[in-house]
């Protein structure tokens, strides 16, 4: 993974990590990349320092993205500062995971296995799991993602 520093027309900064360096040309060429703070398309990289280790000192490698639980739970909500564009896109992916995923509770990390297991029909679901279990759903090869869970639109 890559760290770029990126910044949007309206010089907005921000973070972005990548597969690679093609894949951050790609995803900009193609106007994928989105300023989370104003919502415009045209982002670049901004001019960043190397990490030059010390002589004598090996290079520190940089920081992997932290990761979050699998699916937080309906009653969880994102706090802080959100744009009024991102809410609204927030809102659209919580009315959709709920309209095409199956909602299986804290029994998400069991289920989850299941299906990689093909023990169970396999789908989409969403829930509630640890952080514990959910590095452990990932070690095990199983792929899972947190998203923030904002208040629905109608609510």
């Amino acid at each position: 993974m890559i760290h770029y520093q990126l910044l949007c027309s309206d010089d907005h900064a921000f973070d972005g990590w990548f597969k690679d360096s093609t894949s951050f040309a790609k995803q900009a060429k193609q106007g994928m990349l989105e300023c989370p703070i104003c919502g415009t398309a045209k982002v670049r990289q901004a001019l960043m320092a190397p990490a030059i280790p010390r002589k004598g000192r090996a290079a520190v490698a940089p920081a992997a993205p932290v990761e979050t639980p699998a699916q937080p739970s309906p009653g969880a909500v994102a706090t802080g500062h959100m744009p009024d564009h991102v809410r609204a896109m927030m809102q659209r992916l919580r009315a959709e995971v709920e309209k095409s995923c199956d909602y299986v509770g804290d029994a998400f990390a069991e289920e989850a296995r299941r299906i990689h297991r093909g023990e169970s029909d396999r789908r989409g679901i969403y829930g509630e799991t640890s952080p514990d279990e959910a590095e452990a759903l990932a070690d095990e090869g199983i792929d899972i993602a947190a998203i923030p869970w904002v208040p629905r639109a109608d609510g």
